[in-house]
This record gives C-alpha cells, sequence and structure tokens, in this order.
C-alpha cells in the first residue's frame, strides 16, 4: 500500500485531493502540505528516516502553481537526491506537461481530478512501486519514473490503452480541463513531436497527448499520415502545397508552413505524385 503526500496552496483543492486518495484500497495514508516548503521538510524527514522508516513517503501529488516555489522548482530540487520519492503532477493547467516529464514525472493529472482518471495515476504509482520491491531494490524511492522493462516510454504508450494506439481506430482520447474528449483521427491535419509528447493539430485548435510521435508514424500510415521531419508527421491528404526554394523544401499545411527534412524530401514528392494520381 502507497504512502502519499498531496501539496496545494489551495485547501479546498487540497482537501479535495485528499479525500480522493484516502478513499482509495490502494492508499496506506495520505498527508497533505499547503506550500513548498512545508512539503520539503516532510519529504527530507522520510529521506532522512529511510524507505521503511514511519515517515516514509512513496509518492508526492504535487501542484504546480503555489506561492514561492512552484511544483516544478519542488521537483527540480528533489532531482538532486538520489533517491526521491515519485512525483505525479496535478494542475489545472495543460501547457507545463512537457517539462513535467522531463523531471521524469509518473502522471500529469489535469483539474478539476476526476475520480477515475486519479485512480489511474494510482494504479501507476503503484505498479512502479510493487515492481521496485519484487526487483528488490531499495525502496520506492529512486527508482526510474517508468518500469526497466520499458525504457524511455510513458506508461500509457507502454500499456498500449489508448484508442488511438490501435491500428484502425477512429478517434484519440485528449484530456483538457478534467474532461476527456475524443478527437477524431480524420480532422488531425499535422503532428508536432514534443519529447515524449505529440501535440495534434487540427482546425479548432491544439492536443497534448502523451504519445511519441514514432508511435504514431506506425499507427497512422495506414490513414496517409507521413514522416516529413524527425518533428512532424503529416496527413498527406491535408498538404496544400509543397515549396522547394534553394535547396530547401517545406509544405503548407492550413496556415503552418513547416520544413521537410532532406532525407524525407523525395519520398514525400513520390507519395504526393501518387496521391494527385489518385
Amino acid at each position: 500500500m502507497l504512502r502519499v503526500l498531496a501539496v496545494d496552496d489551495e485547501k479546498p483543492a487540497l482537501e479535495e485531493l485528499l479525500y480522493l486518495l484516502r478513499s482509495d484500497a490502494r492508499i496506506r495514508s495520505a498527508e497533505g502540505a499547503t506550500d513548498a516548503t512545508e512539503a520539503l521538510r516532510r519529504i527530507g524527514r522520510a529521506l532522512d528516516a529511510g524507505p521503511d522508516g514511519d515517515d516514509g513517503i512513496d509518492v508526492v501529488f504535487l501542484d504546480i502553481h503555489m506561492a514561492g516555489l512552484t511544483g516544478l522548482d519542488v521537483a527540480r530540487l528533489l532531482a538532486g537526491f538520489a533517491r526521491p520519492p515519485l512525483i505525479v503532477f496535478v494542475t489545472a493547467h495543460e501547457g507545463f506537461a512537457v517539462q513535467a516529464f522531463d523531471l521524469k514525472a509518473v502522471d500529469y493529472v489535469l483539474k478539476p481530478v476526476r475520480r477515475e482518471r486519479l485512480a489511474e495515476a494510482v494504479r501507476r504509482v503503484r505498479d512502479l512501486v510493487v515492481s521496485a520491491r519484487e526487483a528488490r531494490q531499495p525502496g520506492p524511492v529512486g527508482h526510474p519514473a517508468v518500469p526497466a522493462h520499458i525504457p524511455n516510454t510513458p506508461p500509457a504508450v507502454a500499456q498500449n490503452d489508448l484508442p488511438g494506439m490501435v491500428a484502425g481506430a477512429e478517434q484519440i482520447p485528449v484530456e483538457l480541463g478534467g474532461v476527456t474528449r475524443f478527437v477524431p483521427i480524420d480532422d488531425i491535419a499535422y503532428v508536432e513531436a514534443q519529447g515524449d509528447y505529440a501535440r495534434l493539430h487540427t482546425k479548432d485548435g491544439s492536443h497534448l497527448v502523451r504519445i511519441p510521435l514514432s508511435t504514431l508514424e506506425e499507427r497512422w500510415a495506414s490513414r496517409g499520415f507521413v514522416r516529413i521531419h524527425r518533428s512532424h508527421l503529416v496527413a498527406l491528404a491535408r498538404i496544400d502545397e509543397l515549396r522547394l526554394d534553394a535547396g530547401a523544401t517545406t509544405v503548407r499545411v492550413g496556415a503552418a508552413e513547416l520544413a521537410v527534412s532532406r532525407r524525407h524530401a523525395r519520398q514525400l514528392r513520390d507519395l504526393l505524385m501518387r496521391h494527385a494520381r489518385g
């Protein structure tokens, strides 16, 4: 069972999070802290006590926007320890996801927190803690944010549990403000790599999903998506214009102009010619 510290400088939000955590049978204890200073003090005690000590902490559920030190600041400080607790960010802001996972966060939960989404985050944490214990690692702290048998792969990808990860799926789930929407894959014009994440661009805006670009390239090849650059995957049917200028190749997709790398340029031209012939 897990020992949890929840950190949020908004008391109502903290109380709600603690209520949800304490109602989960996989949680042994859940304590709260209302600022980064208090959180660091408690984490320091936990590290001093050791993984099996009474004050041990397996995971910190951490808000990002707080007075004084932010949640990202706390995560950076913890990264300097040899065996820090796992981190799950809980925030109302979508835009920090890439930074969060660069800091080895296990998960990134958007507010308002839904019970089912929080339960999924707890499952991911528990799987990591159990794996560490079974491998006889020294406690739940200090192991990677991803199980050793699937290095550098986000848990959502490794689990292969998203509809958009399955070849032939018609939609992909995206989460925004605690609400899961299903975006038709046919509405996506191009995809932009952002670390282990991908930003899906549609005519109505963009959505960040926890799937590497290389995975989408493999899964969506049959739907007409082609790699044009290490940072971009494009729906062939959405390319409005191909430009060659002084040896540089670009494509226009709606209002966006995207670079095409030299290694992909010839293949893209061939594909466009075949597509134009019908």
